[in-house]
């Protein structure tokens, strides 16, 4: 089953449902509820009048493209405006006041390894 350009996995549906951008768990149990679909039904047991209920309830949502072209948008008016929040997402660091001497080090580029035994591996010959 595709939907909006994506496979859907054959699991149980609102698991399957999920792999959609903007589409969690609980939203995909609504979407079946709404649709009429026992969800514990997988993905590849649906019937062809199952598959158009949900994707007919589907349409109604914003997600994949839309919600992805939605998002870059704002995040493009923040730094537009010249917002700190848009400055912060230009650095790539955390926007939402989170610490970052301790944190997000691996997104700055701070990645400490740590220290094996100090002894060098002997090749065998």
């Amino acid at each position: 089953m595709r939907i909006a350009g994506i496979t859907i996995p054959n699991k149980r549906l609102p698991y399957a449902l999920a792999t959609l951008y903007g589409i969690g768990i609980p939203l995909g149990r609504t979407v079946c509820l709404r649709a009429g679909v026992d969800f514990n039904k997988k993905a590849g047991e649906l019937s062809a009048a199952e598959e158009q209920a949900i994707r007919k309830e589907l349409e109604t949502i914003k997600m994949e493209g839309d919600l992805r072209r939605e998002t870059a948008g704002n995040i493009k008016r923040l730094r537009d405006i010249g917002a700190y929040r848009g400055s912060r997402h230009t650095k790539r660091l955390p926007v939402r006041g989170q610490r970052t001497k301790t944190n997000s080090r691996t997104v700055r580029g701070n990645v400490r390894k740590t220290m094996g035994s100090g002894r060098r591996k002997v090749e065998k010959t």
